[in-house]
């Protein structure tokens, strides 16, 4: 049953990548056709086709390799130029490279047609390029504020799940209760399991934590508390018993002192323990995450080199990964299947699953944004830089020839070079020393 629900989880983690991209392509392919730009393809994958349909001028399909997708769109670049060099024998590789591209690009134009996406004003070029990004970004909005809102998240209710027998410190590192050990005060005070706090000393509580930030700061106060026991009110009194806790920084690791001995507090201590339950949290919550993923994602790609480095050191060393690791579709799909498997309620796996959908698409959204070709950010940039010359040439009173793009084909056979490196060591990282999740 758990090899069932591994592979469940691995088919959906596809099927969730296989619509970002589609829907990354779609926001690419409605503003080009807005615009008038002739499409001649919308494809998902890469390689042999396995499949197309062609509605009007534009052929639909899916090929083989379902690692991306694209649009073909007419006239991405401008005719060469009559001048144009063919290039030296010392670079005759390159210059192949550049003329193959501009007899691909030739094959798009038509002589006498102006639907072509060179000739676009700069705005809607920079339109069309970033419409795929936009779409993974309003995706995981969509997809975080499901799991937040709809979902909600796992909070501590008020309602009483267990009450301690005892009191014991932090510090003394046990479990079991000893003689010596006191009473916990909600033990003493009658409190049970399913009892629901209501108010402690006239303050409303609609949390645990809530409840528990009034009693850990009376540690030998007396406290009266409201509970609902079986559909009524009634009043209980306890008295916090004071005890120690480590204490945690803001990423709740242990604090520790010069020595390296943990540090600890004295708090108040009731001895209660919470029901959770998913608790739905307000519509923002979906673009409040959204806006963290994207710092905590961008960190990562702005470490690119530096990361896939430590994951083939670790790798080769046998060190377990970095929580954080940048992690290929293998990765991804790993811990999709390890999400479908693990041993928890299917409401808590389902969850998940939406939030690492959620999380792949800020991938997709930060990633195509790096400026350098054949990404997104790589086309918005030269339709600036294209925008920024003729400007300048109208200044001087004269027409600035558009900027022939194709002669950056070296740099983008380079970036994609290094592109399917990176990709090729997170692989075999993903297979032989994988991040652990759980």
């Amino acid at each position: 049953m758990t090899a069932i629900a591994f592979l469940i989880g691995v088919l959906v983690l596809v099927i969730g990548l296989a619509i970002s991209i589609a829907l990354h392509e779609i926001g690419h392919l409605v503003p080009a056709k807005l615009f008038g730009v002739r499409v001649g393809q919308y494809m998902i994958g890469f390689g042999p086709t396995l499949w197309s349909k062609r509605i009007g001028e534009t052929e639909y399909g899916f090929k083989v390799l379902p690692l991306g997708g694209f649009i073909s769109m007419a006239g991405m670049y401008p005719p060469a130029p009559d001048d144009a060099e063919p290039g030296t024998k010392r670079s005759r590789f390159f210059a192949t490279m550049v003329q193959d591209a501009r007899d691909a690009n030739a094959e798009t134009l038509i002589a006498a047609d102006d639907r072509v996406f060179y000739k676009l004003p700069v705005w809607k070029r920079i339109i069309i390029m970033l419409g795929g990004p936009a779409m993974n970004l309003v995706l995981a909005v969509v997809l975080f504020t499901i799991a937040l809102s709809a979902i909600g998240i796992q909070q501590g209710t008020t309602t009483v799940a267990s009450v301690s027998e005892c009191v014991i410190p932090a510090s003394q590192q046990r479990q079991d209760c000893q003689a010596s050990d006191p009473v916990a005060p909600a033990r003493a005070a009658g409190l049970q399991p399913g009892d629901k706090m209501i108010s402690i000393d006239g303050t409303p509580v609609s949390t645990f934590t809530e409840a528990a930030a009034i009693i850990q700061a009376s540690p030998g106060a007396d406290l009266s508390m409201v509970i609902e026991r079986g559909g009524a009110e009634q009043t209980v009194q306890f008295t916090p018993q004071s005890t120690d806790r480590a204490v945690t920084d803001s990423q709740g690791q242990p604090v520790t002192d010069a020595s390296g001995a943990p540090e600890y507090e004295t708090i108040g201590f009731a001895g209660l323990s919470p029901q959770f339950a998913f608790v739905p949290q307000p519509l923002s919550a979906g673009v409040e995450a959204t806006g963290q993923y994207i710092g905590h994602v961008g960190q990562i790609m702005s470490q690119l080199p530096v990361r896939i480095y430590e994951a083939a050191a670790d790798t080769l060393t046998g060190q377990p990964r970095d929580a954080n690791s940048p992690m290929s579709v293998v990765g991804a799909g790993r811990m999709a299947g390890e999400i479908a498997a693990v041993n928890a309620p299917i409401l808590d796996r389902v969850q998940q699953m939406i939030l690492l959908v959620g999380g792949l698409n800020i991938a997709l959204f930060v990633f195509n944004l790096i400026p350098l070709l054949p990404l997104d950010g790589g086309h918005v940039v030269v339709a600036l830089w294209d925008g920024i010359k003729r400007w300048f040439a109208r200044m001087r009173g004269k027409v600035a020839r558009p900027v022939d793009a194709t002669k950056l084909v070296p740099l983008t056979f380079v970036v994609v070079v290094l592109l399917v490196g990176m990709g090729g060591v997170l692989f075999l990282a993903d297979v032989f020393n994988p991040v652990q999740i759980l």
